[in-house]
């Protein structure tokens, strides 16, 4: 059982990596995977912010791939690629969805960030998000892919409803 999130959090980081490609070497690939990695952490930990979400999770497992695959035309090359596709099992949708909304949205991070103070993963570790909250230049180069709102918009619009309702309870209810 894994209460720390990291099969899901691994594998729904490399998905994004893989659809939305880092632009460059060695270099951009690391930061770019270390942009999503972080929007990913931050999504996952606010979908699945207690010790018992995420064992629910770990037991039950989160989805797939397979309809961010169809929305952003990727499905016809992963099936002819099916060989050691197993990590793909433990992307989360929602996960996705939301790190995405994150990654194109700076002022929604920040809040993100400021809501993960309210559940378990933070209470005995500090965390530093400065790749996801504030990208350097060459940060924003390596991540132009997945940086790019219209890119992710697909992705994005399937659950940030839901993520805003997690920011903010009550207020759509009030719109």
């Amino acid at each position: 059982m894994h209460t720390d999130l990291s099969p899901l959090i691994a594998a729904t980081a490399q998905w994004l990596t893989r659809a939305y490609p880092p632009c460059g070497g060695a270099l951009s690939s690391v930061l770019c995977e270390v942009q999503a990695r972080q929007a990913v952490t931050v999504a996952a930990w606010l979908r699945y912010p207690t010790a018992m979400d995420a064992a629910l999770v770990g037991i039950s497992g989160p989805g797939g791939a397979a309809r961010l695959d169809w929305i952003t035309g990727a499905d016809a090359s992963v099936a002819a690629d099916a060989d050691g596709q197993a990590w793909r099992t433990w992307v989360d949708e929602v996960v996705a969805s939301w790190a995405a909304c994150l990654l194109t949205d700076p002022e929604l991070a920040d809040r993100a960030v400021a809501a993960l103070a309210e559940g378990d993963h933070t209470l005995r570790t500090r965390v530093d998000f400065r790749r996801l909250l504030a990208p350097d230049d060459a940060d924003r180069r390596a991540a132009a892919l997945l940086r790019h709102p219209d890119l992710l918009a697909p992705v994005a619009q399937l659950h940030q409803g839901q993520l805003l309702d997690v920011l903010d309870p009550g207020q759509a209810l009030i719109a």
